[in-house]
């Protein structure tokens, strides 16, 4: 028998902290009350809040030059689907999970689907994959899939994504995220225009087997593994891709995926006007496509993301419809504490981005009152709002203390009792 989690030791778990809960949820709703916000609205908005986890997220990442296997690791999607049910126990803002083909390949979907409704869980988009070879493969993706100069080695490619979408529609998802590590290393090794060409061609015939209600999120990255050129390598180029597509096609924006210093919030609010924001992959970098747990190094930036986000949302945006999905890979710690931390701050931000005074801040910005502007901004992102995300766990079941909880159930220990080391892994960064 499989361990899990059970609801009585969650509400034990809960008790201890309920007290300490209810003092400071009362003296944040003071707090907030003074300034005209009902704390009952923001914690009726965090209630509704949703963000999708990754099935790789569970298992432990790895560099260029090392993994470093952790104890209990999932050994195939089923096992995963365990994992991501604990996240979303706990959490409860993570309802949704999505798959990446092959590695979460079966032969039986059915008893997939109902693996994840047994924990309460949906599935999110589904993810393609022409960045490594699969065993088995006949053609290699080391010089291009979708873009390749080989027109067999795109059809392999291309024929891939279509079976992804297939599986995707059995499970019961309604998109299919698109990224390739196609590009160049050097100089002269591809004609950037003919590979852009090629890549409309071979996304052409992917888009046009999209069901009805389906859409198609195309994923750009700055660079690697492709250091020279990448063929979409930013919002540009993948705004360019999703206009010519047509509407089903929409961008999808990685916090990672960008130069040094980008503006990122400017160019989701660039894509909310355009009506093709797609959604997010969120995670946190300090260098580069870093994929490190989100807000853990740039939280305002997050936020900042969020505010965007908010007033595209209250003001009702034409087309405003984003995905939200965590995107990380973890090295040095365990997969499940950093994915229920990672949707927390997702969430903080969330709810902190909902505290600003949308009219002030519109007015205030019609007399150009630069620090008055700032100032209405900073002030929300600096309010703690832990008691409104613990005090929305505690209401849908879940735990105050989700990280606190799932350490003190000894999850990770039975897990690692029951899941002998195989020497493989499922993992992988994207």
């Amino acid at each position: 028998m499989t361990f899990s989690i059970s609801a009585d030791f969650i509400g034990e778990q809960n008790r201890k902290a309920e007290v300490a809960l209810a003092e400071d949820y009362a003296a944040l709703g003071r707090q907030l009350g003074r300034r005209g916000i009902d704390i009952e609205k923001m914690t009726a908005r965090a209630m509704a809040y949703a963000v999708a986890v990754p099935t790789w997220g569970v298992g432990t990442g790895g560099t260029r030059f090392a993994r470093f296997p952790g104890p209990g690791e999932p050994r195939n999607v089923f096992d995963k689907i365990d994992d991501c049910g604990v996240i979303h126990q706990l959490g409860r803002v993570t309802p949704t999970v999505s798959p990446h083909i092959p590695w979460d390949k079966v032969d039986d979907l059915s008893a997939l689907r109902q693996k994840a409704a047994s924990h309460d869980l949906a599935f999110d988009a589904v993810n393609s994959n022409s960045f490594q070879d699969a065993r088995g493969q006949k053609l290699s993706y080391k010089f291009g899939s979708l873009t390749h100069a080989d027109a067999g080695t795109r059809a392999q490619a291309v024929e891939h994504n279509l079976e992804c979408i297939e599986i995707g529609a059995k499970l019961g998802s309604t998109a299919l995220t698109v990224w390739i590590a196609d590009g160049s290393n050097f100089p002269g090794q591809s004609n950037l225009n003919a590979a852009f060409d090629r890549y409309m061609v071979s996304l052409k015939e992917i888009y046009d087997a999209l069901p009805k209600d389906w859409s198609v999120f195309l994923e750009h990255k700055l660079y690697e593994p492709a250091f020279y050129s990448t063929v979409i390598s930013d919002w540009g180029s993948s705004f360019m891709a999703a206009s010519e597509l047509g509407p089903k096609a929409k961008c999808l924006v990685d916090l990672g995926h960008h130069a040094p210093n980008t503006n990122i919030e400017q160019i989701v609010a660039r894509l909310i006007r355009a009506q093709k924001l797609a959604g997010f992959h969120f995670n946190d970098s300090k260098y580069g496509d870093d994929d490190l747990d989100s807000g853990s190094v740039d939280p305002f930036r997050l936020f900042l993301v969020f505010n965007e986000l908010v007033d595209a949302e209250l003001r009702k945006a034409p087309g405003f419809s984003p995905a939200y999905m965590i995107d990380q890979s973890h090295n040095v710690t365990d997969p499940i504490e950093s994915l229920i931390q990672s949707a927390n701050e997702i969430l903080r931000a969330y709810v902190q981005a909902s505290l600003i005074d949308r009219a002030a801040l519109a007015a205030v910005q019609a007399e150009s009152d630069v620090l008055g502007g700032h100032l209405l901004v900073k002030q929300a992102f600096v309010i703690d709002v832990s008691p409104i995300l613990a005090e929305a766990r505690r209401r849908k079941s879940g735990a105050i203390d989700p990280i606190a909880t799932y350490r003190a159930s000894g999850y990770r220990r039975h897990k690692a009792e029951e899941r002998p080391d195989s020497g493989a892994a499922s993992a992988g960064i994207v």
